[in-house]
């Protein structure tokens, strides 16, 4: 350690006071739990509280019928290791009551079974309970018997309440035990979503609520989606809103839409005109609906943040993690008191026994997404992969369980951009916050490099200054970096990395951070008091403030330690490799870069092709620190290469324009007459052990369809990602049957948007498979030894 004094004379670039924000008030809203009720929530007017303590609920969205039911308790599991604590899920009318009055709660449609099991994972659930859903789902859930019936649908004629009643009762039979109450405070059903998307019926919203709530679904919270300018009934429902980094329903000719620039710039508006606005048949009212800002008293609430993006024939994007990763970074720093996900976990549109279920242009809608594939490149994929975005979006997450109830408090305060463009922002409470920065914007728009960065926060006490002298922020950077705040036993810390989680592991406080890519670390102490530092070298600045800088490179062996505090400062991608649960029944933060999840006791890790390391945090043996211990997870056969089919021929499909917006529509099962074939064989004895077998195929061309005999199992239309299908409930009819794959090549000439980064270049048309492979997934406990 070395020690000397420095001093900053350059003027700080960025700069903004932090009033202090006045006490929270309840909100005006008929929400929230009696103070008598134990895991009481209460809505204020700036965030949610759970037992009085501050909370910022992060909420993934999974559908149950649209995944096989024997594998809802993994799935889970893997969702709540990724950091999400409420689960969302549509209840689709069509999935239940398909033929009127029979109504199917068996099986991939059990209700209760999934919230079941969601509340023994330690999941609180929102039930999306429609009538309408959408979803990307034919009728938007809506069951076709009821979609011909001569009635103002989703209106308060009282036919259609009459069956809307009639189907709110068969859910609340399902559940209504399961809804959080004063009698019974650990149920899990802690909110009801009423409709969505509608947006000129505050009466039938308000009518809605008072059915579910006469049938006994009368949860804590009610909310109801506020973007399109929507006129929610006074008082009766939160608002929850979208961000998206882009959108299948803009048109084919579109580039990177407008709209998606509002999601990575830090704002106070919480509206999206355009999510839902191919569906409306008037514009959004916005002079009546107000911009949706910070005027609102209530909470900014989010329920479907983009985590990635369906497809539609006319247009496939092609949403990258980071895309995802800082789109929630810019929520955070605009405030988000809510973090909501759509779609967290993907899947298939589930099958009728009358129809396909998809949204498509026969049954009136603008556009033709796939029969089957509903993956929406989500964190956690159809197939159940863990993508790079999991991994991404658990570092905020852990983030939000260790220090989330410190951020709900504090109100966005926007920083003021110059010609430079730097955006940035501020949640603080005068004394103390959390500066957040975006440089990221998706690879069709992306922002530059910001030069001679340093920023300067002021508030009752002396302001803080950070970094100590001027950076370079780096294109593609997100970020947020504490200030002031107490982090282990030190009372106040500022510094250039990010903070994950706190824990304490023996003695030691321990408290792990993330460096910023590009970004030198430097930690800034207001108690200057003596303390030893090791691993480190410091100096105090000339506002008197110990600022310490790492001997090593971040990265787990970068560890400093300030008294009776270590700092584990981490490189980026070793900080999107840290989760947080039990090993060997004991709270642990584990170093693991592929997938897994936490049971009751232990880190579950899927085993790799070749042996691999996971590290668990632990204390020294001597108890003079802690360290980094070395788990090996023992290999396992992981993935086996097949042959690539090769298709006989290379046929176009000439899309026609249809539906209500004249877009590209879809081939046919007609079309399909003249698709090329190829069949694949699985080979039998490959995964007859394993949890889970799964069939990946890079592929290029327009629309490819997969068959076992007769049983359509998986669909894409192309956008450059792999098409990975799981084969696990496909055993005994893969037994009989080889997988036939119809498939029409990419046209070159071809109107539908597909992101330039990968839209064929060649002059001729282009159906091939790349790669095909088994993935062979099995898993193992991460355990330690002394």
């Amino acid at each position: 350690m070395t020690s000397s004094t420095t001093t900053t004379s350059t003027e700080a670039r960025y700069r903004v006071d932090l009033p202090r924000p006045t006490a929270p008030v309840p909100a005006a809203l008929d929400l929230g739990d009696g103070a008598d009720v134990s895991r009481r929530i209460e809505v204020t007017d700036r965030y949610l509280s759970r037992d009085g303590r501050p909370w910022i609920p992060v909420m993934g969205e999974y559908h149950f019928v649209r995944d096989r039911g024997e594998v809802w308790e993994r799935e889970l599991r893997k969702m709540r290791a990724g950091g999400i604590d409420v689960l969302a899920t549509y209840v689709f009318w069509l999935a239940h009551e398909e033929v009127e009055g029979e109504f199917r709660w068996d099986g991939d449609r059990d209700l209760r079974e999934f919230v079941q099991i969601a509340d023994r994972v330690g999941l609180d659930v929102v039930l999306r309970i429609g009538p309408w859903a959408h979803g990307e789902t034919r009728n938007g859930g809506l069951p076709d018997w009821l979609q011909a019936r001569d009635i103002a649908h989703r209106t308060d004629d009282p036919a259609y309440l009459e069956v809307a009643s009639r189907w709110y009762a068969a859910i609340a039979g399902q559940v209504a035990d399961l809804v959080h109450r004063a009698e019974d405070p650990d149920a899990p059903i802690i909110g009801i979503q009423i409709e969505n998307e509608l947006y000129d019926q505050p009466q039938h919203l308000s009518t809605l609520r008072t059915i579910a709530e006469s049938v006994g679904l009368g949860a804590s919270l009610f909310t109801a989606t506020g973007w399109g300018g929507a006129h929610l009934p006074p008082g009766r429902f939160l608002p929850v809103y979208a961000g998206y980094a882009d959108g299948f329903w803009e048109e084919s000719d579109t580039g990177w839409p407008e709209f998606g620039r509002q999601h990575f710039t830090f704002s106070d508006v919480r509206d999206d005109l355009s999510v839902g606005a191919d569906l409306r048949v008037t514009p959004a009212d916005v002079d009546a609906a107000g911009d949706r800002g910070t005027s609102d008293p209530w909470p900014y609430a989010t329920c479907e943040l983009g985590s990635g993006m369906a497809t539609a024939y006319h247009r496939r994007p092609l949403v990258d993690a980071q895309d995802v990763a800082a789109l929630a970074l810019t929520k955070l720093g605009s405030g988000s008191a809510w973090q909501g996900y759509y779609m967290f976990h993907g899947g298939l549109h589930f099958e009728g026994a009358l129809s396909t279920t998809q949204e498509s242009q026969a049954t009136g809608y603008p556009n033709d997404v796939p029969v089957r594939d509903y993956d929406f490149f989500a964190p956690i994929g159809a197939a159940g992969t863990q993508r790079p975005h999991f991994h991404q979006l658990r570092r905020q997450h852990l983030f939000l369980s260790a220090f989330g109830d410190r951020l709900a408090t504090c109100p966005a305060r926007i920083g003021p951009s110059d010609p430079g463009g730097l955006r940035w922002s501020v949640r603080g409470d005068g004394d103390r916050g959390f500066l957040f920065v975006n440089t990221h914007q998706p690879a069709l728009s992306p922002l530059d490099a910001v030069e001679a960065v340093t920023f300067e926060i002021g508030g009752r006490d002396a302001a803080v200054r950070v970094p100590s002298d001027p950076i370079t922020v780096p294109s593609g950077s997100s970020f947020f970096w504490p200030l002031r705040q107490p982090l282990g036993d030190l009372s106040a810390v500022s510094a250039t990395a990010q903070p994950i989680t706190e824990i304490r592991i023996g003695d030691h406080e321990v408290v792990v951070l993330a460096a910023s890519d590009g970004i030198e670390v430097e930690i800034q102490i207001d108690d200057v008091a003596p303390r030893v530092v090791r691993g480190a070298s410091t100096t105090v600045n000339d506002d008197g403030r110990l600022v310490i800088r790492p001997d090593s490179a971040p990265g787990a062996d970068c560890r400093v330690q300030v008294g009776r505090t270590t700092l584990v400062i981490l490189d980026s991608a070793t900080a999107d490799a840290i989760w947080r649960g039990p090993v060997n029944g004991i709270d642990s933060v584990v170093i693991w870069p592929h997938g897994g999840w936490f049971d009751d006791t232990d880190f579950v890790a899927e085993r790799q092709a070749a042996d691999a390391e996971a590290l668990v945090l632990t204390e020294r043996a001597d108890r003079s620190g802690v360290e980094f211990r070395r788990a090996v997870v023992e290999a396992a056969d992981a993935r086996h290469d097949l042959a690539p089919p090769v298709f006989p021929a290379a046929p176009v499909f000439a899309p026609r324009v249809g539906g209500s917006a004249s877009r590209f529509a879809a081939p046919t099962e007609a079309d399909f007459a003249e698709a090329s074939v190829v069949e694949m064989l699985v080979p039998s004895g490959i995964g007859v052990d394993a949890d889970q077998v799964v069939l990946r195929l890079d592929w290029v061309g327009d629309v490819m369809r997969l068959h076992i005999g007769d049983r359509l199992i998986a669909d894409q239309f192309w956008s450059g990602r792999a098409l990975e299908v799981d084969l696990s409930g496909y055993r005994d009819l893969l037994a009989e049957h080889p997988i036939r794959l119809e498939a029409f090549a990419w046209d070159p000439a071809s109107p539908v948007h597909v992101d330039p980064r990968v839209r064929p270049a060649a002059g001729d048309p282009v159906l091939r498979v790349e790669e095909a492979a088994l993935l062979v997934r099995r898993y193992a406990r991460v355990r330690t030894t002394p």
